[in-house]
């Protein structure tokens, strides 16, 4: 049973990225599932952010409907874990309960993903009221994933190349098996690229690769 994190700021595609993982290896014969934002739900429903006594118990919600899924499927896509909740929140000091159980669940993911800003930012009402702060968490993310020592890889691209980009790196961290991605997405008849950077973190490795994607699309 695999378990895949995806992690970016808000407008980064991950809803959408989770579903695309989840149906193409379906396609493909393995049972995989995408599990949706909890704290979107949430905020949806409330017509509110959550207060600070709210959060934990909104990440915890994240994880167990993770642990659920892996029960009836053999790849589970996380759209976030409880780390982005405590992202969210604000509450990253060592001591904290969030935290402390937010990196302890991140450590357990088989793969964890890191959406790239290459998208344009959407307002959806909701807790997208600027483009800006989206390279603040993208920075915190990097920063919290290094600092805990948990591998993580950038996934660029626009349509089907950002599924084929997070096929690929999943494939190079072990996650999918090779055969899951036998040809580029959804028919695309384009030679897919071959994934080289094991080193996302990198600035001048990601750009490189960033580059390649714009290059090939």
């Amino acid at each position: 049973m695999t378990r895949i994190a995806l992690l970016g700021a808000e407008s980064t595609g991950k809803s959408r990225l989770a579903n695309e993982l989840a149906a193409h290896l379906c396609k493909r014969g393995l049972r995989a599932v995408a599990v949706p934002e909890v704290l979107r739900e949430w905020c949806t429903r409330e017509a509110r952010e959550p207060r600070p006594e709210e959060q934990l118990a909104i990440a915890r919600e994240q994880e167990r409907r993770v642990d659920e899924a892996v029960a009836r499927a053999d790849f589970v896509i996380a759209d976030t874990s409880a780390l982005m909740v405590a992202v969210h929140a604000g509450m990253l000091f060592e001591d904290g309960d969030l935290y402390r159980f937010a990196i302890g669940r991140q450590q357990g993911y088989d793969a964890t993903l890191l959406a790239g800003l290459d998208l344009p930012w959407v307002a959806d009402g909701l807790r997208r009221d600027a483009a800006h702060p989206r390279e603040d968490v993208d920075a915190l993310l990097r920063s919290l994933l290094q600092r805990a020592r948990i591998p993580f890889q950038v996934v660029y691209g626009q349509g089907p190349q950002r599924l084929l980009a997070a096929l690929q790196a999943l494939v190079s961290a072990g996650a999918v098996p090779p055969e899951g991605v036998d040809r580029a997405p959804d028919g695309d008849s384009r030679r897919a690229w071959t994934w080289v950077c094991e080193k996302c973190s990198d600035p001048e490795c990601e750009h490189r690769l960033f580059t390649r994607l714009r290059a090939s699309g």
